[in-house]
């Protein structure tokens, strides 16, 4: 039987200490974990805006333009920290970004004004950019082939809880303590975490508390994966790539549809002629439906591979659900029903996360540890950047077409349905098996 020091490795000597069973998994929880408290730490203006607006005097412009402040640090700071990520490697590049902006969150209550608080949401954005990327690579090094997509879902799935708890948290501290503990409390969250993260993360061969058969079982699939010798590609490299070029788009033309969805559905619901108090409860349903579909691409792309499947034929596989799925939008044009867009908006998003979570596991896929992150990184920023011009494109737009009552989104709808479908057609042109695969340039998919 092949042991850890046949494939170049060799067992950590872990003393006295005994080996956590299934180590893999806690570290995709804690990465889970990082995700959860990312998006509290996000959250918290947007939901006490319309406070901070009255106390301030901002105008709607004002704060469209701190929100936009942290777009614009999110997507830059995407491609930087992907490369930092690369280059210090996921204990410390992490370390670096979660110090960075849970630090921010707690200075956050000493902004004075509409340009204090512009610099810190800044300043927070290029801090938080930094976990993507960083999750990524981790599950690059932990996972085997098979189980990276379920990996990815877990811990992207943290988005949906971390929006979804945060008002509990965030306007509960801000009732009870002010506006100081509202942003303090989830800034301190994130350095609990590092003491957790510090403790728990280092790569498999060097962990001292796995056990052989783990990471005999990782090592097996991530060391042909990863072999000696070779170098980390320059930026300009990557990009003359096309699986480069297929990665970035998997995520620019899917992630901005989502984010439009979660923050103007309920607008969107009123355009109809539908009643928030009674349409409440249509709103969970993109973000639940969201979470389902990332566990069921995650866990049926493993499936697929497990069943024999090539990787790239198994994540292709959800690639098309994806892209055909979020294509009932378009229905959502002829329909003011409730229960009948509720229904279409969840198969939707279900559809969406699941292209999604293909377009977050493909770097970890396509590219070895020296670039994953770098990879991730770049196609977050083209992510952020598309979801930058998503929002401009629908308020201008529904702002030209306020007089055509529960018409008002049509144009959009079509849109979001199509972006996604013509992003899944550029994927599968795309990321495939080429010259540079033949050249170890990208990993054979």
């Amino acid at each position: 039987m092949e042991n850890a020091a046949q494939t170049g490795f060799t067992q950590p000597d872990s003393g006295a200490r005994r080996a956590i069973p299934s180590l893999r998994w806690w570290i995709g929880g804690i990465l889970f974990a990082s995700t959860v408290i990312n998006y509290i730490d996000r959250q918290t203006l947007s939901l006490l805006a319309p406070y901070l607006k009255q106390d301030y005097h901002w105008t709607n412009t004002d704060y469209a333009n701190i929100v936009v402040a942290f777009r614009v640090a999110y997507s830059i700071g995407q491609t930087l920290s992907g490369r930092l990520m690369d280059r210090v490697g996921t204990k410390r590049g992490l370390t670096i970004t979660v110090l960075w902006y849970s630090i921010v969150s707690i200075f956050t209550p000493l902004a004075r004004g509409f340009y204090s608080f512009l610099g810190f949401r800044f300043l927070l954005g290029a801090g938080e950019s930094g976990n993507w990327p960083g999750a990524t690579k981790a599950v690059s090094e932990w996972f085997p082939k098979h189980e990276r997509g379920l990996a990815t879902a877990l811990f992207d799935s943290g988005s949906s809880l971390g929006g979804a708890i945060a008002p509990f948290i965030v306007l509960w501290l801000y009732f009870r303590w002010g506006l100081r503990a509202a942003f303090i409390v989830p800034g301190l969250l994130g350095l609990l975490w590092l003491v957790v993260w510090r403790w728990l993360y280092y790569r498999p061969e060097e962990h001292p508390r796995i056990s052989e058969a783990e990471l005999r079982m990782i090592l097996v699939d991530t060391s042909e994966d990863n072999p000696k010798g070779k170098v980390r590609q320059r930026w300009r490299d990557l990009l003359k790539l096309p699986q480069t070029w297929g990665t970035i788009i998997a995520r620019s033309f899917t992630d901005p549809v989502f984010f439009f969805i979660a923050d103007w559905f309920p607008i969107y619901l009123v355009a109809k002629g539908i009643a928030l108090k009674s349409g409440l409860i249509a709103v969970w349903i993109p973000f639940v439906a969201a979470d389902l579909g990332n566990f069921f691409a995650g866990g049926m792309s493993g499936y697929l591979i497990k069943r024999g499947w090539s990787v790239g034929n198994a994540r292709k596989a959800l690639v098309v659900f994806g892209g055909i799925g979020v294509t009932l939008l378009i229905p959502t044009v002829f329909t003011v029903n409730l229960y009948v867009l509720t229904l279409l908006f969840g198969l939707a998003t279900f559809s969406y996360a699941s292209f999604t979570t293909i377009a977050n596991v493909l770097p970890s896929d396509l590219y070895t540890s020296e670039s994953v992150a770098t990879v991730s990184g770049l196609s977050g920023t083209g992510a952020a950047i598309g979801t930058i011009i998503v929002f401009e494109l629908a308020g201008h737009l529904s702002d030209a077409r306020i007089a055509t009552g529960t018409h008002l989104f049509d144009p959009l709808m079509i849109l979001a349905g199509l972006i996604p479908f013509t992003g899944m057609i550029l994927v599968l042109l795309l990321v495939r098996n080429t010259q540079a695969t033949e050249r170890g340039l990208v990993r054979r998919i």
